[in-house]
């Protein structure tokens, strides 16, 4: 299996509900570092499993919609615990959608596998692996 891996980051404000987050409840500050591993059997005619250039812009795109904002605020949040978990499998969706629909290049179709891993800091992080589907 191939891989190929595009990094970006975030800074997001947000705050979680439920007496599990304790002082997380309130409003606070978070920066990721967001990696994007695809993977794919087989390369390209080219020997590319996916064109670097497309995965950077496209994640830096999707990471656009939530760099700097509040994700209390985003509709597209309402009622959700905007957790590191959450928004691997939320930034996970939006690539594998762009994989599908051809905004990677032609690669893109042949991508099976992607990872998203956000770094919350030099102790903890999380991510979502699963099919391009």
């Amino acid at each position: 299996m191939f891989s190929l891996t595009v990094v970006d980051h975030i800074m997001v404000a947000h705050s979680f509900r439920g007496a599990e987050f304790g002082p997380a409840q309130r409003l606070h500050g978070a920066t990721f570092v967001v990696e994007a591993e695809f993977r794919a059997p087989k390369l390209d005619d080219l020997h590319l499993l996916i064109d670097i250039g497309l995965a950077k812009d496209e994640l830096r795109k999707i990471l656009a919609a939530l760099d700097y904002r509040n994700l209390d605020e985003e509709p597209a949040f309402a009622g959700k615990n905007t957790t590191t978990e959450f928004l691997c499998l939320h930034i996970h969706g939006l690539l594998a959608a762009a994989c599908r629909d051809g905004r990677m290049g032609p690669g893109g179709h042949g991508v099976t596998g992607l990872k998203v891993l956000l770094r919350e800091s030099h102790v903890a992080w999380a991510a979502f692996e699963g099919p391009v589907e």
